[in-house]
Formats: C-alpha cells, sequence, structure tokens
C-alpha cells in the first residue's frame, strides 16, 4: 500500500477545510490534484443526477474528445483496426479496437480494456492515446478496447455481455490477430475496472475462456451498496462521490439494485469466493467515494491466498490522473501501473 505525505490533515485543496455533506471531515487533497481540482471552477459540484445524464454525456464527450483511427496511427507508429464481431446470443454485434506497436513482430501479449465513465459514459477509442504511449509502445503491448453497450439503455447484463463475448473472440481469433491468446490481461476504470473485475470472475466460473495473466483495475467500481465508510466519508468531495455513483448503479442495474441476491458478476464486491483468481493491481486514491471498497477487495483476495498489489494515493480523488496528467502524483501512479505490467509481462 503506497503512502507519502501531503497537505495538512485538516487542510484540503488550497488550504481550506473540507467536510463531506456527511459532516465528516475528509481527508485532504494532495496540494497539486486540489489545485487543477479548482481550475475545474464549477464543473466539479455539478453532480450527476438521472435528469442531466445526458448533459454529463455531452459534456463527458467535449472534455475527452473521441479520437479517429488516422489519430490513433500517429504517423505511422501503431498499426490500428476496428472490428465488428459477434455479440452474445441474442445481442447486437460490438466493435473492438485493436492496436498495436506497427513494427512489433511475433504474437503480442494482449491488454483486452475496458473503458471508464460509470458503465453510463465513455467509449472505446478515447482512452486509447494514453494507452498506446505508457503501455503499448515501451512494452510491446497489442491493446483491445470494447465499445460496450452503456447502461441505462443496456442495463447489466448487456454491458458484461458484451466483454464477455469480445474476450471469447479475440481469444478465439488470437492468431489472425497476432495476438498471443494465453498472454491476456484484463484491465479497467472506474466503472470498466468493475467490469473487468466480473469478467474475470465470470470467466472464471465459467471455465469455457482464457486463463489470464493479469487484471489490473484502476479504482474500480465494485459495490452498489454503497456503504463503506469511504462513500460517506467523501459525499459531496471531489468529482465524483456517492450521490454520482447511486445514479451509476442504478442506471446498470434498475429495481436489482442493493438487492440482497445480486451476483457478483453484477458488482463483484458482492462476491464470497476470492480464489483462483490471476495476480492482480489495484490502486485507489485515499480522499475518494471507492476507496474503502477497493481495499476491500484486495484484502479479500489476500485472505483466498491469492496475488494482489494494492496502491492506495494519498490525497488522490477519483480519476485524479485525468484531471491532473503532470501532477507528481500522477505521475508516481503511471510508473507503478507500468512496473507491475512489465513484471507480470515478465519484461523486468
Amino acid at each position: 500500500m503506497t503512502g507519502r505525505g501531503g497537505a495538512p490533515a485538516s487542510e484540503g485543496a488550497a488550504g481550506r477545510v473540507r467536510e463531506g455533506s456527511t459532516g465528516r471531515t475528509a481527508p485532504p487533497f494532495d496540494p497539486e490534484l486540489g489545485a487543477a481540482l479548482l481550475a475545474l471552477g464549477d464543473l466539479s459540484e455539478k453532480r450527476l443526477t438521472r435528469d442531466n445524464l445526458a448533459a454529463h454525456r455531452r459534456r463527458d464527450a467535449a472534455s475527452r474528445p473521441r479520437p479517429t483511427a488516422a489519430e490513433l496511427r500517429a504517423d505511422g507508429r501503431f498499426a490500428v483496426e476496428e472490428l465488428r464481431v459477434p455479440g452474445a446470443d441474442g445481442s447486437p454485434d460490438l466493435t473492438l479496437v485493436h492496436a498495436r506497436p506497427a513494427e512489433a513482430t511475433g504474437p503480442l501479449p494482449a491488454l483486452y480494456y475496458l473503458h471508464g465513465g460509470g458503465m453510463i459514459m465513455g467509449n472505446a477509442w478515447g482512452v486509447l492515446p494514453r494507452i498506446l504511449r505508457d503501455w503499448s509502445a515501451p512494452l510491446g503491448l497489442a491493446v483491445v478496447s470494447v465499445e460496450y453497450r452503456l447502461a441505462p439503455e443496456t442495463p447489466y447484463p448487456g454491458p458484461l455481455d458484451d466483454c464477455l463475448a469480445g474476450l471469447l473472440w479475440t481469444v478465439g481469433h488470437a492468431d489472425g490477430l497476432g495476438i498471443d491468446g494465453e498472454r491476456v490481461i484484463i484491465g479497467g476504470k472506474s466503472g470498466g475496472g468493475g467490469l473487468a473485475a466480473a469478467l474475470t470472475l465470470l470467466n472464471r466460473d465459467r471455465g469455457d475462456g482464457p486463463t489470464p495473466i493479469g487484471q489490473l483495475l484502476q479504482c474500480p467500481m465494485l459495490d452498489d451498496r454503497l456503504r463503506t465508510p469511504s462513500a460517506r466519508q467523501m459525499a459531496g468531495a471531489g468529482p465524483w462521490d456517492r450521490a454520482s455513483t447511486a445514479v451509476a448503479w442504478h442506471s446498470y442495474l434498475g429495481d436489482r439494485h442493493d438487492a440482497r441476491d445480486l451476483p457478483p458478476y453484477a458488482a463483484p464486491a458482492r462476491a464470497t469466493d476470492l480464489s483462483g483468481l490471476p495476480p492482480t493491481y489495484i490502486d485507489v486514491g485515499s480522499a475518494e467515494t471507492f476507496r474503502d471498497e477497493n481495499v476491500a477487495y484486495a484484502q479479500a483476495i489476500w485472505q483466498a491466498g491469492g496475488d494482489a498489489e494494492l496502491h492506495v494515493w494519498p490525497g488522490a480523488y477519483h480519476g485524479f490522473d485525468s484531471i491532473a496528467p503532470t501532477a507528481a502524483l500522477t505521475r508516481e501512479a503511471r510508473s507503478a501501473r507500468a512496473q507491475w505490467l512489465s513484471r507480470v509481462l515478465g519484461r523486468s
């Protein structure tokens, strides 16, 4: 677990004492991260609701414009193709974006990646420039990014069905794609991190898919119950809090949200058996709503005899590395992820 000094415990961004809407003092933001959040102005204060989801989607699309395939190719440094593949039984076809270093030869290990956005926003293309720059090029790694359907238009299990169908198709066509089907990492961020954790559980239990060599979970959204101490402590603080998370879970699960019999494939924190999982990387901020559910997930993997590397970035809020891409803490987090990937891939 990573720890590092930040602002004094009683101060938040710009030296202000911060409290969540529960009245509990929240952990301080790292000074650089806090300044970046303040620079967003009132955008960080506009909470997601069921009524303003369309407006949030428009704002998200504007802040993270979708690159074209030509832009992703980066003057020929990467080979990029959009693939239309069969969906699950009864589901429409889905799109996979396959990218790799253009000059790489031989079957490459692959990162099967699920984008963030609370399962209600985002797209498969917008995450690729950073992944290609930070991981694919230096590590000789192919990437398959999944354009899964979004809630609430497609609730559970539709998005997860898409992710599973794409994974099985990718591994089944590994030779044609130039991918090593026995060296696949499942990864994702935020809502996509929750889907990655669910997909890894489902793939384990079905027994007819690949055996991944790792799962990379960045600030994953795992627990629909929203009752952890950090979910309550951070209410009203940071760019994404308990209220926004509740909207996302309601959109994804509908009436099944917070149901006692919800399966772990719908919300991975419900899992009672985390044995047999691949080596896992989890990172999360100390000042975000998902902190405690992420820590608990890592602990449950350890208690089941598994391998998990956990980083809790001090003073970090949800999505800090996107909001403050040049901050020192962001650089540390990116380095830690790359180092873990390198070890899993046997590059170091």
